[in-house]
């Protein structure tokens, strides 16, 4: 019996229908097992998820504990912030791990700020799905803690969003890898931002906000001193006071001219604010007067011109409310 050509091209076909169906399952089973069931798998969702701001799901794949403190930075926008400096993401596995033929180690390697960084991951076998794909679970492991200090301050914005600082501090557990940017902005006092990289689980990463006066305030610190020393000087020439009421003076035994007494300042002081006691002190005081006058020489009554620049010293207690200044000097 023989077989017609149109037979043996339609089963011809069938065949390379099957071998290219063979060839597809067996690329499609390499590809899953590579990609979705390989040790890398979990840490890529992981790390999908941190930068999706889902918290949640990044903690269900890290099984992690939590330890105590402020969850402000654990989802949504702080979270996908902390991953928007993490970059150029690659990944290396090791396997089999030191730690038994059914762990691995991925490590995921990124920059931050072109510092080229790494996190290590171990990686558990839990048995297979479909009979092909070996299941992996990141390895539980504590979350780490950024501890967080701002000097004189209960706010604080760490990644965009504000968080409280009781009595300047707090914790934040957070994930990792992840950048954190703290910051203190305001109109009297405010902090340059700081940059904290959390890369491994457990442990504790300072994160600390140096409090300064803005130069806003500086300026209008000053203001009020050079305000309170010129009237203090026009006072003290008005009244023809050689030791005034005021941080300058001027102790003599020559016989000064009446109505020639002149004050003026000549270098101001340079407010410096700096904490105190949990509040803000102003830092001593220093500058120089200028007083000119006519002297009378006791023996021959000669005149001659007095042209004397005289340092002086003083403090002064601030006073800071919600926008107001209050310099009050304190002399001795």
């Amino acid at each position: 019996m023989q077989t017609s050509p149109a037979l043996l091209r339609i089963a011809a076909a069938w065949l390379l229908a099957l071998a290219l169906a063979v060839v597809g399952s067996v690329v499609a089973i390499t590809t899953v097992r590579s990609m979705v069931a390989s040790p890398e798998g979990p840490v890529r969702a992981y790390i999908a998820a941190l930068q999706a701001g889902d918290g949640g799901q990044a903690l269900g794949l890290l099984h992690a504990t939590v330890p105590p403190g402020s969850a402000a930075l654990l989802d949504g926008a702080p979270l996908k912030d902390s991953m928007s400096r993490i970059r150029d993401l690659s990944y290396e596995t090791a396997a089999p791990d030191p730690g038994g033929p059914d762990r691995a180690a991925v490590t995921v390697h990124y920059t931050v700020d072109g510092e080229r960084l790494q996190s290590q991951f171990a990686v558990d076998r839990t048995g297979t799905d479909w009979l092909f794909f070996p299941r992996w679970s990141i390895a539980p492991a504590p979350l780490p803690v950024l501890s967080a200090t701002v000097v004189n301050a209960s706010r604080a914005t760490v990644n965009g969003t504000a968080v409280n600082m009781p009595d300047g501090r707090n914790t934040f557990p957070v994930f990792f890898p992840g950048s954190y940017v703290a910051s203190l902005e305001g109109t009297q006092f405010a902090a340059e931002p700081r940059t904290a990289v959390v890369r491994a689980p457990g442990g504790t990463t300072p994160l600390s906000l140096a409090t300064k006066a803005t130069p806003q305030l500086v300026s209008a610190i000053e203001a009020k001193i050079h305000g309170y020393l010129d009237e203090c000087a026009r006072t003290a020439t008005e009244q023809q006071r050689l030791q005034p009421d005021c941080p300058f003076s001027l102790a003599t035994n020559a016989r000064i001219k009446d109505g020639t007494i002149a004050w003026s300042i000549s270098a101001y002081p340079a407010a410096s604010v700096e904490p105190y006691q949990g509040g803000w002190a102003l830092a001593p005081l220093a500058g120089k007067a200028e007083l000119k006058a006519t002297a009378i020489d006791l023996f021959t009554g000669a005149p001659s011109q007095l042209d004397k620049q005289i340092g002086y010293s003083f403090t002064a207690r601030l006073d800071i409310g919600d926008g107001t200044v209050t310099v009050t000097p304190q002399l001795k």
